[in-house]
């Protein structure tokens, strides 16, 4: 059963720290355009509600608030209104305490906080599970992470995980915009109708 639109209650979070390099230290990441942009855009796709970006760095918020700005309220948003509709949905913030306290804020209470990992943890949730309590309006906070992932700091504030992404071979690479749209998709997404079913078919 598809999601209905007036019941999602989903949120976005980019961790930008804590989060690990390849040798699983503890690093900030830089915020990137590329993950603005194309992350807000597959959220206004799928009926997101607010993509949260965190970074604890002043300038890091601050690029990202006048990048955001220049598309919603300057001249990027006058010349492209869908970029602007996209964007509209970022809120910049210091730190997951931040965007915990906003979404329990307007939801009304805490919402269930999910994550992903490139391995299976042992609190693995479906995504079925996960569609269907989307389905009845629970509230929702996705934490993605840069760099090499989250890191344990960050996933202490997790619930449950989402099951690893995988594809056919042994490359388990994704790009965290390629796996935000991969995983709206599962959670969001309306099914197609059958070719039969729809208008002129045969």
């Amino acid at each position: 059963m598809a999601a209905d639109r007036t019941t999602v209650r989903l949120d976005v979070a980019l961790i930008h720290y804590p989060v690990v390099n390849r040798s699983g230290e503890i690093i900030g990441s830089a915020v990137t355009n590329l993950d603005l942009h194309d992350i807000a855009r597959a959220g206004c796709t799928y009926g997101v509600d607010t993509y949260w970006v965190v970074t604890p760095f002043a300038r890091q918020r601050e690029l990202a608030e006048e990048i955001v700005r220049h598309w919603t309220e300057g001249y990027g948003g006058s010349v492209n209104p869908d970029r602007k509709q996209a964007l509209s949905l970022i809120r910049v913030c210091a730190d997951l305490d931040e965007v915990l306290a906003g979404t329990a804020r307007k939801w009304g209470r805490k919402p269930l906080v999910l994550a992903t990992c490139a391995r299976r943890q042992q609190n693995t949730l479906s995504y079925a599970a996960v569609r269907q309590q989307v389905h009845q309006g629970e509230p929702l906070l996705l934490l993605f992470g840069t760099a090499w992932g989250l890191a344990p700091a960050a996933l202490a504030a997790v619930a449950a995980t989402l099951p690893p992404l995988r594809g056919g071979g042994e490359f388990n690479h994704l790009s965290v915009r390629s796996a935000v749209a991969v995983i709206l998709d599962r959670l969001l997404a309306i099914p197609a109708e059958p070719a039969e079913s729809r208008p002129g078919s045969r």
